[in-house]
């Protein structure tokens, strides 16, 4: 059987509480599920049935962010990055966090595997 799971990618080069962190990380997760949905929703459905595997890691800056989306565009792993509407802590369009799949593990390791938790 092929192991599923969603990872999340926040930035850790920008000042956000710990409330703020979560509700990127909780839209980084929903945003690249239906991105997920969309492409396979076989996959989508496995992941759910099977209790919603997550990663959370650190990207350093804005730019690392950036690549890896790229990356996994490349590859066809869907992915969503978020960027922060502007209302609370930090300034409009700022990007925050990467969610990347539900997707198979394998590939989302390809571009994480280097990458520390948070």
């Amino acid at each position: 059987m092929v192991e599923i799971k969603q990872a999340i990618i926040i930035r850790v080069d920008i000042e956000m509480s710990k409330g703020k962190t979560a509700a990127q990380a909780a839209h980084a997760s929903l945003m690249s599920y239906f991105e997920a949905e969309k492409k396979d929703r076989k996959i989508a459905e496995e992941w759910l049935r099977t209790g919603e595997r997550k990663i959370v890691l650190k990207a350093n800056d804005e730019t690392a962010l950036k690549r890896l989306s790229e990356a996994f565009k490349y590859k066809g792993v869907p992915c969503a990055l978020v960027s922060d509407a502007g209302l609370t802590q930090l300034p409009p369009g700022t990007i925050t966090a990467l969610g990347v799949g539900p997707w198979t593990k394998d590939e989302i390791d390809k571009f994480t595997s280097a990458l520390k938790l948070l």
